[in-house]
């Protein structure tokens, strides 16, 4: 494959001509993972903590270089960018603690003594998407690499750059040679590839579900472990005994976040009938003070799109007739930018409604009590995240119980925490990642009977 140029969203000027990776070096990164990987795994636990604590170090003594760098690849406010940066170190920290925490079992069993190990797969793929670049990644590979595994990464076409770097780092660390490979290029081939190949024990793809089924199916062929993070469709839920003017103001930030390029964005929020027109009293100016403009700037809280090509299909499910109730500003000239945009009423059977827009742009719906709240949440085939807004705390159980939606937050706009579990129902997902135990996604369980008589 042929170099490719990385634009900055924001200006629409070239950051950095990238070198693609064709299918036959793919299969030759394989080759150098599966070699690295059967020393990487007798490295003992306390060493290969001791150099993922390294690599985090390494990650926070660059982490202005990368937030800069996120900056101009992704458009992401300098804020949001340090906080990634951050996270990717905090991410590699906390794993850090897992090798020495792969804990086999003693079963009891007559005649004998029955282990269990908890060994590495091999090797294993991120497919990482354009959203969240340096978070997503960091969420694959870090516990990935506590298990005692090699990665193999492959960026997304438009936002490879904090991959790239953090790969760099890794080695800078002390990690070795081929435990750790970004792999920049098109998904067609090095996605492919990595879904295709038989040594590729285990693919981790965030993504949109449709591309999702197709990964599922590859890896189906080969037996192979697959985790998908897919698309969502999040409801944002307004009760009538909240803090209702506090739901108002997060109600932006859970779903303009990143321009909205985020598969837990709360797009849909519904609230209960009796306190929709003072709601939407309080949410226009909340909506029209979020700060868009220059991410380099430090008070902006979202930039532009990621792409022409996809401000073009955010646009679509605005069309001239849509029913604005009101929207955002954004900033003119160069730069994908689309203001942050609310539609009031909307049809069940709108576009906007149903699909994920993944851009800003966020729908109201009016509810009558708690039984109509949860049927409509629950009326879509995604299912990765949410809000819940209500001052009674029954409520609050029955309805978290009650939505089909494997991430929810009472009270709050943020629900994604890397040291809790995070995974979709439905069609948002296979597999939960992060948490405790999320290093036992990256093993085996090896079972032994030693017989004693």
């Amino acid at each position: 494959m042929s170099n490719y140029t990385v634009l900055n969203p924001a200006t629409e000027q070239p950051v950095r001509t990238v070198p693609g990776t064709s299918a036959e070096q793919t299969d030759a990164a394989i080759a150098r993972a599966e070699v690295a990987q059967r020393a990487w795994r007798t490295v003992s636990p306390g060493d290969r903590a001791r150099l993922l604590r390294g690599f985090a170090a390494q990650v926070d003594s660059h982490a202005e270089e990368l937030a800069q760098l996120e900056v101009a690849n992704s458009g992401h406010p300098v804020g949001a960018a340090r906080w990634e940066a951050g996270q990717v170190r905090d991410v590699l920290q906390y794993y850090a603690a897992a090798p020495e925490r792969l804990i086999g079992k003693q079963i009891p069993v007559a005649g004998g003594l029955d282990i269990t190990f908890a060994e590495p797969l091999g090797v294993v793929g991120l497919i990482v998407p354009w959203n969240f670049p340096m978070p997503i990644l960091s969420w694959g590979l870090a516990p990935a690499l506590a298990a005692g595994n090699a990665v193999i990464a492959k960026p997304a076409e438009l936002t490879p750059l904090t991959a790239i770097r953090i790969a760099e780092l890794a080695l800078e660390a002390g990690l070795p040679e081929g435990v750790l490979q970004v792999l920049p290029g098109k998904g067609s081939v090095v996605g492919q590839r990595l879904v295709d190949h038989p040594q590729v024990r285990k693919i981790v793809f965030t993504g949109s579900t449709e591309v999702g089924s197709q990964v599922m199916a590859g890896c189906a062929r080969h037996i192979k472990r697959v985790t998908l993070e897919l698309g969502g469709k999040s409801a944002n839920i307004v009760f009538a005994d909240c803090d209702l003017e506090r739901a108002a103001a997060t109600a932006p930030y859970a779903v303009f976040d990143n321009a909205g390029q985020d598969c837990c964005a709360r797009s849909r929020i519904l609230v209960q009938r009796s306190v929709l027109d003072r709601f939407m009293e309080l949410l226009e100016p909340a909506v029209k003070n979020v700060a868009v403009g220059d991410p380099a700037a430090p008070g902006t809280e979202m930039g532009p799109l990621i792409s022409a090509a996809h401000r073009q299909h955010v646009a679509s499910y605005v069309p001239d007739d849509a029913p604005v109730a009101f929207r955002g500003s954004a900033p003119g000239g160069p730069g994908f930018w689309f203001p942050p945009t609310v539609l009031a009423p909307v049809g069940t059977d709108d576009p906007a409604y149903t699909e994920e827009v993944f851009g800003p742009v966020v729908t109201v719906t009016p509810f009558e009590d708690e039984a109509d709240a949860v049927a409509i949440a629950n009326d879509t085939p995604y299912g990765l995240s949410g809000s819940i807004w209500t001052s009674d705390v029954g409520r609050a159980i029955r309805v978290s119980r009650a939505v089909e939606t494997g991430t929810l937050s009472v009270n709050s706009h943020s629900s994604v925490r890397y040291w809790t579990p995070f995974g979709g129902f439905k069609q948002s997902g296979l597999g939960r990642e992060l948490g405790p135990d999320a290093p036992d996604a990256f093993t085996e369980t090896k079972n032994v009977f030693i017989a004693t008589d």
